[in-house]
């Protein structure tokens, strides 16, 4: 049986375009502050093809119909595939772009980012609206916990029961992650492993084994997220 994703980030690594590993994000968070008089509200979101991205897009509109812009920018693609943004009525120029530059300079990936404006009756000029979508992009970024999402190969570990605690502890220290487990007359892990680690995973399981494990590779690859440290801290979904 197919397992079913974990997170966002999750899903098919396809053949042609895949890289080892990228950098997105957990979950959709915002932020937002006042700027004389007109709210910004920035919020993020993760997600993995364009219309994704638009559909999020358009929720933000239908959540605050009443503001006068929804400024938005999105990167799609582990190499950057699809980039947009769009002023939404602002000066050219002035909005779309700084949050796009904002998601450029925080190296995300399969993300979509809407700054909502509130008319507040003050106009703040080129450089003011610049800086202020910019500063909303950043600051609904700084409130997103982000992933490294890396190709994983999906394997499938049969193993008698008395190897359970070394099979578990070397997937776990491999980064190794156990989508099913079934129990028979042997144990059989359907686990994804990241490929940078694949190699000296089966090399080490073989030894802890004796040789006795057997190592099925499903030939299906997909990306996963695991802790990533940025900044000197470790977040983690």
């Amino acid at each position: 049986m197919r397992p079913q994703c974990r997170a966002r980030c999750e899903h098919r690594a396809e053949t042609g375009w895949a890289v080892e590993a990228y950098i997105s994000i957990a979950a959709e968070v915002e932020a937002e502050f006042t700027e004389k008089k007109s709210r910004f509200i920035g919020r993020i979101k993760p997600v993995i093809s364009e219309a994704e991205a638009k559909t999020f897009i358009e929720s933000r509109r239908a959540v605050h119909r009443e503001a006068n812009h929804h400024v938005y920018a999105f990167i799609i693609g582990a190499k950057n595939e699809i980039q947009r943004s769009n002023d939404d009525g602002e000066p050219a120029g002035t909005a779309g772009r700084p949050v796009l530059e904002a998601l450029k300079q925080a190296g995300l990936v399969n993300v979509a980012l809407v700054v909502t404006r509130y008319f507040g009756g003050t106009l703040l000029g080129t450089g003011g609206l610049a800086r202020a979508y910019g500063r909303a992009a950043t600051l609904a970024i700084a409130q997103a916990r982000p992933v490294r999402c890396v190709i994983a190969q999906l394997v499938a570990l049969h193993f008698s029961y008395d190897l359970l605690g070394r099979v578990e502890g070397l997937l776990e220290t491999h980064g190794g992650q156990i989508r099913n487990k079934s129990y028979a007359e042997a144990v059989c892990y359907l686990s994804a492993i990241p490929v940078e680690r694949l190699e000296a995973l089966q090399q080490k399981l073989t030894k802890a084994s004796n040789g006795t494990l057997r190592f099925q590779d499903l030939q299906e690859q997909l990306y996963i997220y695991e802790e990533y440290t940025n900044a000197g801290f470790a977040r983690k979904c």
